[in-house]
C-alpha cells in the first residue's frame, strides 16, 4: 500500500509539473493571442478589451491557477479559431486516436510475444537468423515511410484499401476499424521488432536458469515452460520497454494520421499549430503526456504483481 501511495503521489505531481510547463511554453512564445484571434486589421482597442476578456492581462501564475482548475473540471477552455469549447472539438477526435492506439498495441502484443518466445527458444536456428535480418530492415524503416510502402503496395497496388477514403466509427464501425488497421500496421511493426529482439534476449538469458531444468525435470511440456514459467520472468525487463512504446505509438500516429488522413488528435494538433491556437494545442499535449504518465503508473503496479521482490526503491 505504500508503495502505492508512493507512485500515486509522484504521478500527481508529474501530471503538475507537466501541466505548468506545458501553460509556460505557451506564454512564453511570441505572439498575441487576442490578436491572433481578430486579425491584423483590429484596432488596438479592440484587442485590448478582448485581452481583457480572455484574462491575458493578469499575472501568469493567476492564469495558471484558473486554467488548472478549470481543466481538472473538464473545461480545458475555447478554441481561438473555431469560438468553441475545446472540449466538444477533442470529443470526436479523441476515440479515433485511442482506437488507432489500441490497435497499434494489440498487434506489437500479437506479434512479438509469440515470435520472441518461439525465436528465442530455438537461438541460432534459420528461422531466428531470418527473423533476426527482418527485425534490423524494420527497425531502421521510418514509421511514416512504412506508411507510405502500406499506401503504395497495399491500397493503390493490392486494393485492400482506398487511400483517403476514412470511414468514420458514427457511420460503420467495422469499416472504421478495416481502415486503422493499415496505419496500426505502419506504427506496430518497428515496435515488433524492437519487442521481439528484446524478449528474445531475455528468454535466452531465462533459459539457463535452474528453474527451468527444475520445471522440464518435473515433466512439464515446452508449452507450459515456456507460457507458465520463462515468459514472466522475461516479460520484466520487456515491462519499460512497452510502456515507453505507448508514448511512441501516440507520437507516431500523429505523423501516420497525416499519410492516411484520418481526423484524429494528431491532425486537430498540426492544424491548432499552424493557426496558433493555444487551448487546443495545450489540452491536446497535456492529454496525451497525462495518458503515458498513467500508462507508466500501471506498469510500475504490474511490475509488483509479476515480481513481489519489486520495491519503491
Amino acid at each position: 500500500m505504500k508503495y502505492i501511495i508512493k507512485k500515486i503521489g509522484t504521478l500527481i505531481l508529474t501530471l503538475f509539473i507537466i501541466s505548468f510547463l506545458s501553460f509556460l511554453a505557451f506564454q512564453i512564445i511570441p505572439g498575441d493571442a487576442a490578436l491572433s484571434r481578430l486579425g491584423t486589421d483590429a484596432t488596438p482597442e479592440q484587442v485590448e478589451a478582448l485581452r481583457e476578456e480572455m484574462g491575458l492581462n493578469a499575472p501568469m501564475l493567476v492564469r495558471y491557477g484558473n486554467w488548472l482548475k478549470d481543466f481538472v473540471s473538464g473545461d480545458f477552455g475555447t478554441s481561438y479559431s473555431y469560438n468553441m469549447p475545446v472540449s466538444e472539438m477533442l470529443a470526436g477526435k479523441l476515440p479515433i486516436t485511442l482506437v488507432l492506439t489500441a490497435l497499434s498495441f494489440l498487434l506489437i502484443l500479437a506479434i512479438s510475444i509469440p515470435l520472441g518466445l518461439f525465436t528465442g527458444s530455438r537461438e541460432g536456428s534459420r528461422l531466428d537468423r531470418a527473423t533476426m535480418m527482418a527485425n534490423q530492415v524494420l527497425m531502421s524503416i521510418p514509421g511514416f515511410f512504412l506508411g507510405i510502402l502500406i499506401t503504395a503496395v497495399l491500397g493503390l497496388g493490392m486494393k485492400l484499401f482506398i487511400p483517403g477514403a476514412y470511414v468514420s466509427y458514427r457511420e460503420d464501425f467495422g469499416g472504421f476499424l478495416y481502415y486503422l488497421i493499415f496505419p496500426a500496421i505502419a506504427i506496430a511493426l518497428p515496435k515488433c521488432a524492437m519487442g521481439v529482439k528484446m524478449l528474445r534476449s531475455s528468454v535466452i538469458g531465462q533459459l539457463h536458469m535452474d528453474y527451468v531444468r527444475t520445471a522440464y525435470s518435473k515433466g512439464n511440456s515446452q508449452h507450459r515452460v515456456m507460457y507458465h514459467h520463462i515468459l514472466k520472468n522475461a516479460m520484466i525487463p520487456v515491462l519499460t520497454f512497452w510502456a515507453l512504446t505507448i508514448s511512441d505509438i501516440v507520437a507516431n500516429s500523429i505523423i501516420i494520421e497525416q499519410v492516411f488522413t484520418i481526423p484524429g488528435l494528431g491532425s486537430m494538433l498540426i492544424q491548432s499549430i499552424s493557426n496558433r491556437d493555444y487551448p487546443v494545442v495545450q489540452a491536446i499535449i497535456v492529454m496525451v503526456a497525462g495518458l503515458v504518465v498513467v500508462i507508466n503508473f500501471l506498469v510500475d503496479l504490474l511490475y509488483t504483481k509479476i515480481d513481489p521482490r519489486v520495491t519503491i526503491e
